[in-house]
């Protein structure tokens, strides 16, 4: 365990200074630097989202679950010199991209926080459905294709952009291990200059989809759903996750037995 932990802090370590030595910029960074500003805007429906419980767009009681996940994640994330982080889940249904979408309104919701959210669900992508967009983005495309497109990656507003994909893709781990998709996310990490990225991944333990990816990530969040995963499917989860990157704890989710402010837990 010891020398898996190693690699993968060597890695890392080896991926930031080559963010950092193609970003000459220090200090705060300009709001309206790189090409952040010049990417198409989405256009959301108030009424589409709540409806699919995207509730975080704006403060209140609905938005305080994901408010409190929100501030504990940026003191970890800012203790360590984090930017990315997994959202995944042991099983389909537990809820991974709802909570994905979420969080990620909830922190844009920051002034000085950037946010870029990377569908890689890439078997069953769901955030285009739940966003309620147009079907015309292809991000998964993109990456096979080799060849950076900041069309396919959009802004919701001044702080938040999503890189979607409308149709699912066969055999996604090829792409998700390949050398190449390391290299065009690191180059889109330094040319949009995200303060956080979120990825939206496969569960675990249906594929090795996220698997593929974990080593690019500097932490993880695993979204289990209350009633439905198993004491044990939690357990293989948080193992093979813990093997592979940085695990900040449980988002207990669909708790309709809970208060509110009861249904999502973020250990430390």
């Amino acid at each position: 365990m010891e020398r898996i932990q190693s690699a993968l802090a060597k890695a890392r370590s080896a991926r930031d200074r080559k963010l950092q030595g193609t970003n000459p910029t220090t200090g705060k960074k300009s709001t309206e630097s790189g090409p952040w500003p010049g990417l198409a805007e989405l256009k959301l429906n108030p009424g589409h989202l709540e409806r699919n419980r995207i509730v975080a767009m704006h403060p209140g009681p609905n938005a305080s679950s994901f408010d409190v996940m929100r501030t504990n994640l940026l003191r970890t994330l800012r203790t360590n010199g984090w930017t990315r982080v997994a959202i995944t889940s042991p099983t389909p249904g537990c809820g991974k991209s709802t909570v994905a979408a979420n969080l990620a309104f909830s922190l844009a919701r920051l002034a000085d926080t950037r946010v870029l959210v990377i569908e890689l669900d890439l078997r069953h992508p769901s955030l285009i459905r739940m966003l309620g967009v147009g079907s015309e983005q292809n991000f998964a495309g993109m990456l096979a294709e080799g060849k950076i497109d900041y069309t396919q990656i959009r802004r919701a507003g001044p702080n938040l952009a999503f890189a979607l994909s409308a149709l699912p893709k066969e055999n996604p781990a090829e792409l998700l291990s390949a050398a190449r998709t390391a290299d065009m996310i690191d180059e889109i990490e330094t040319q949009l200059r995200p303060d956080v990225v979120l990825f939206d991944l496969s569960p675990v333990l249906v594929s090795d989809d996220a698997i593929s990816f974990l080593d690019q990530v500097d932490c993880a969040l695993m979204v289990a759903a209350a009633d439905e995963s198993t004491v044990s499917e939690i357990d293989k989860c948080g193992k093979d996750l813990a093997k592979r990157t940085q695990v900040l704890g449980v988002v207990l989710n669909k708790c309709r037995h809970m208060e509110q402010e009861e249904s999502l837990t973020y250990p430390e």
